[in-house]
This record gives structure tokens, C-alpha cells and sequence, in this order.
């Protein structure tokens, strides 16, 4: 092998335990099966750690070492976390509360460094760790204090995480209808705040769903972040909806049927003087003119194809994915499948069943492990990193994680 593709894993958000008894149970009866039917020798899981848990871990080694030997004994590695829920991600409505506690809140920063901490225990040896957190909060009520407090938060947890003994960086997630709406928000907010907040340690995580919903190019964004000094940390591998003639009654029926209760599902519309907005599907559906295609912040299963008239922008996070790689970090980023929607999926792509569940997932990792990390990406010139290497013999097989 010529290249260094990125580590692969799955996130285990879709999964509702918020205790550490209902994790290894969930590991034991998802993640290790998910593995074997992807056929893979080692899997990555990118945990989803509550807040109440993380905190638990923090605290006990004990409790630690548990969760280390049922990862070990199923053949899991951890190299990153999803800190962007705080919990309750599988209340039965869930909608705008993902985005409490903001960055604003000291409750945030105490999460994340207990997530830190625990990550920067639980990593493989020689590995670096990632987090991926919410860009800041949710849009409403956002105040020029509020900015001040996050600014000051993520600067101290910047510090902190320069302090600890592994190195773990935190991955700022854009949204659409958050703060940090974009990609170009997240970087024109921390090039402005470089002295306060550490670049080493803070960048992005590209969530390819939420970058396909905003009808962004995917390698300008990414030369974006590589221009202003930045590094993708993480890129969470996920496909949003699109629907090309959303006037159609027939694509309107179909893509009505993604309307839920429980999460939020920004809609937006390219219209001929930019992109209009609106909040969730339904709000789409009463109020925009359909005059251009949409994007729907559904998270679709990457190897799955809704029926047509509808559409997956499974292009999106194939060509992010190759931006990614050709910049001087790529290798380090780390590639996490994040379907977390499929209970509340139309019928004939969600998988509500154990069984199902286990052979879906496992389909997505094998269309990642196919799709996303060919040599010919990871061949391609790359700049020069102004850092020494690591050393040339130590290699990543393309089938683990």
C-alpha cells in the first residue's frame, strides 16, 4: 500500500442505551455482529457517549476497563466520539433540544473534557483521537455574551486538551439553522478567535449530509478550511435527500413521507438569487416555492437509494471524502458512518428489527470500505505537511479500523 486511508468507523448515536450497562449490551448485540457480517478483522465505532455516562467514566477506571475488555473481546477500536448530543437523543421527540447545552453553557465544556479524558484512556497505542461537537448551538437568541462565553470555553478546553497525555482534537460540526451554519461559519469564527483557540486542537468535523443540504461544493469547502490553516478532523460519512422537482406531486408525496416527530430535518431550495431556508420538512412543504431542487437533512443510508423521484447525495460525500484526503492532514481525519435515522425511515429503508439493523449497517461499511477508500484517492499528490511524519512502517490495513 502506497497510500494511508482513513480510519472507519461506524456511529454508535444510533443506538438509544444512555447507561454504561445498556452500551455493552449494545455493543455486544450490535456492534460485534455489525463487524462480522461487514467482514471486516477490526471495526471502528465512533461511541455516543451521554453526558450522565461520560461523566461516569471520567470518574472510574474501573468502569472504564469494563467498557476497554467488551470492545476488545468484539474486536472494536475507539478512536473518536460523537459529544454533540448531550442525551436523550432517542426521546420521543428530540427536534431543536439536540442542540442543548450550547457552547455558551459551562455544562458544555465540563461534557467534553470528561469525553476527552475518557477517549485519550480508551485510544489503541500510537493512536490520535477525535470529538465532534455542535457548532455552538441553535441560531435563536444567540446573544454577543453568549459568543463571549463559548469563545472562552472552547479556548479553555483547547488548553486542556494540549495538556493531556494522548492527543484527542475537537471536530466543530456546521449545521444548517445553527450559529455555525457553514462550513465557511466555522472557519471565519475560529481564524478570528487562532490566539485564543488552539487550531491544533479545535477544526472541523464535514458532516456530508448537513455540507449536501446546503448546496455547498464540497472541495471549495474543504480548500476553505485548508487555506485558513484548518484541518477536517473528523468527517462523519452520511447522505442527505434530494429532490430535483419538489413541484411534482409525485416527489412531494415521496418526500412527505420523511416528515417525523422526533428530529429536526432542515430544508433548503435553490432558488435562482441563492438558497432559501426553512427549519424542518414540514414547514417546507407549506411555505417554499418549489421552484428548484431541494435538500433535505435526512440521513439516508449510504448504501441505499430511495425511490426515484427521489435521490441520496451519496456524490457529495464521495467527492468531500477525496478533497479530504488530498490535503496535508487527510490521512489523520477519521471516517465515521452516521445513519443515526433509520427507525424513523419510510418502511422500505428502515430497519426497525435487530437483525435488520445489524445487515443494514454492515452494508454501509461495506459500500464505505469500497466507495470511500480506494488506493486512487489516497495515492493522489498531497501538500507537504510543515510537521515532521509519522514513521513510513507504520501502515493501516484498508479493512480495519
Amino acid at each position: 500500500m502506497t497510500g494511508r486511508p482513513m480510519l472507519l468507523s461506524y456511529c454508535t448515536n444510533v443506538h438509544p442505551a444512555e447507561d454504561l450497562d445498556g452500551v455493552i449490551a449494545q455493543v455486544e448485540r450490535y456492534a460485534g455482529p455489525i463487524r462480522r457480517a461487514a467482514g471486516l478483522d477490526t471495526l471502528g465505532v465512533g461511541l455516543w457517549l451521554p453526558a450522565t455516562l461520560a461523566h461516569q467514566l471520567d470518574a472510574s477506571a474501573t468502569d472504564r476497563d469494563r467498557l476497554r475488555t467488551v470492545l476488545a473481546e468484539q474486536r472494536l477500536t475507539v478512536h473518536t466520539l460523537n459529544a454533540f448530543p448531550y442525551g436523550g437523543f432517542h426521546a420521543e421527540v428530540v427536534k431543536l433540544a439536540v442542540y442543548t447545552p450550547t457552547w455558551a453553557d459551562p455544562t458544555r465544556a465540563a461534557y467534553t473534557l470528561a469525553c476527552a479524558r475518557v477517549l485519550a484512556d480508551l485510544l489503541p497505542e500510537g493512536a490520535t483521537g477525535s470529538i465532534s461537537t455542535l457548532p455552538l448551538g441553535w441560531r435563536e437568541s444567540w446573544t454577543a455574551e453568549d459568543d463571549d462565553a463559548a469563545t472562552a470555553a472552547l479556548a479553555e478546553v483547547s488548553a486542556a486538551l494540549r495538556a493531556l497525555p494522548r492527543t484527542v482534537r475537537l471536530a466543530i460540526e456546521p449545521e444548517p439553522g445553527c450559529i455555525l451554519d457553514t462550513v465557511d461559519d466555522v472557519v471565519d469564527w475560529l481564524s478570528a478567535r487562532g490566539d485564543l483557540i488552539d487550531p491544533e486542537y479545535v477544526g472541523l468535523c464535514l458532516d456530508t449530509c448537513h455540507l449536501a443540504t446546503s448546496f455547498a461544493d464540497p472541495v471549495a469547502a474543504v480548500r476553505r478550511v485548508r487555506d485558513a490553516g484548518l484541518r477536517v478532523v473528523k468527517i462523519q460519512a452520511s447522505a442527505a435527500l434530494h429532490v430535483d422537482d419538489p413541484a411534482d406531486p409525485v416527489a412531494r408525496a415521496a418526500v412527505a413521507r420523511f416528515a417525523e416527530r422526533r428530529y429536526l430535518h432542515q430544508t433548503r431550495e435553490q432558488g435562482p438569487d441563492g438558497v432559501l431556508r426553512v427549519d424542518d420538512l414540514p414547514e417546507a412543504l407549506d411555505t417554499l416555492p418549489a421552484a428548484g431542487p431541494w435538500r433535505v437533512h435526512v440521513h439516508v443510508p449510504l448504501h441505499a437509494r430511495p425511490a426515484a423521484p427521489l435521490s441520496a447525495t451519496t456524490q457529495v460525500l464521495r467527492s468531500a471524502v477525496g478533497a479530504v484526503a488530498r490535503t496535508p492532514y487527510g490521512d489523520e481525519a477519521h471516517l465515521d458512518v452516521e445513519t443515526y435515522t433509520w427507525a424513523v425511515l419510510p418502511e422500505e429503508l428502515a430497519a426497525r428489527a435487530a437483525s435488520d439493523l445489524v445487515a443494514g449497517i454492515a452494508a454501509e461499511l461495506r459500500w464505505a470500505t469500497e466507495h470511500l477508500l480506494p488506493m486512487d484517492l489516497w495515492a493522489a499528490d498531497r501538500p507537504q505537511r510543515p510537521v515532521p511524519v509519522p514513521d513510513p512502517d507504520v501502515t493501516r490495513v484498508r479493512r480495519t479500523a
